[in-house]
């Protein structure tokens, strides 16, 4: 039996390093390219699940289409990886955090009513624009500043945000193998991927990286990647998806508030703003209930 109440700190932390990868990532770019990023950042992660994966006692097998399915996604997440790494660059990791974090379950009911697997009814609909509303107030939209507006990082935050949810419904038809097992071999084609079509390791200047460097790089593959998605899939497992759905609305406040702390960024009191209408619509478009506390243990 495991104290539930120990699942929601595990939770917690896990929705916190998620929001920190951000902050992360605007340290990384000052060290390494897009493609090294990723390279070191998911050969640590898949390395660090082989004793995870055994811990749990989950089978490595993996049948034909689940891993046909894995190199669609782990192509869809290097490009993702890409513009979240280009847009934190030369934009914020607070905007990046509340804006991609958001726009993600937005796009991907978009993507999935175009498709016809989503109805939309008149409370979606007032969701979708709800959503567009606080993207917009995000984005400062009464300024009428397109140059302010339609600068490249919001572009490639947009990008970023439609590629995860391309890899969140591409990732969802494989139901033949356990999704930790089904994240690991991603994190293992993306780094052979990108070592093939995109990284020279032997340019990798390892001899330049400090401790800043490795305190980022270990925090956005450990405690981002291996920590937060074990803990996700776990709470999952135990609690149920509706639950451990609700705690994702603490990552983009998460971001904000460690980008003001580490990258002495300003909040932003629209981005604040704009996220708390981009989360409310988040929640009706999916129906998720926020923590209900009536289970003592699990």
């Amino acid at each position: 039996m495991v104290n539930k109440n120990l699942f929601f700190f595990l939770l917690f932390l896990a929705m916190v390093a998620w929001g920190g990868s951000w902050v992360n990532v605007k340290v990384l770019g000052h060290y390494v390219s897009a493609f090294e990023m990723i390279f070191l950042r998911f050969g640590i992660t898949a390395v660090t699940m082989v004793p995870i994966i055994i811990w749990l006692k989950h089978s490595f097998k993996i049948d034909l289409k689940s891993f046909g399915l894995v190199v669609l996604v782990a192509l869809a997440l290097i490009f993702y990886n890409k513009y979240y790494y280009l847009g934190t660059k030369f934009g914020t990791a607070s905007l990046g955090g509340a804006m991609v974090t958001t726009m993600i379950p937005i796009l991907t009911f978009i993507l999935l009513a175009l498709m016809g697997v989503k109805k939309v009814g008149s409370k979606d609909l007032f969701a979708l624009g709800l959503g567009a509303v606080g993207v917009l107030t995000m984005l400062h939209i009464w300024t009428f500043d397109l140059a302010h507006i339609l600068v490249i990082q919001n572009l490639y935050f947009f990008l970023a945000a439609i590629l995860w949810a391309i890899l969140t419904i591409i990732s969802s038809k494989s139901t033949k193998i356990s999704p930790i097992v089904f994240t690991f071999y991603m994190y293992i084609v993306t780094v052979a991927l990108d070592w093939i079509l995109f990284v020279d390791v032997s340019a990798i200047p390892f001899e330049t990286f400090d401790s800043i460097f490795w305190i980022n790089t270990l925090l956005i593959s450990l405690a981002a990647s291996t920590f937060s998605n074990t803990i996700y899939f776990l709470g999952i497992e135990k609690l149920g998806a509706a639950e451990v759905s609700s705690f994702v609305f603490l990552v983009p406040f998460s971001a904000i508030g460690l980008s003001a702390i580490f990258l002495d960024e300003k909040v932003d009191f629209f981005i604040i703003i704009g996220t708390v209408l981009t989360l409310y619509a988040v929640k009706l478009l999916n129906n998720i209930t926020i923590l209900k506390r009536h289970r003592k243990s699990v």
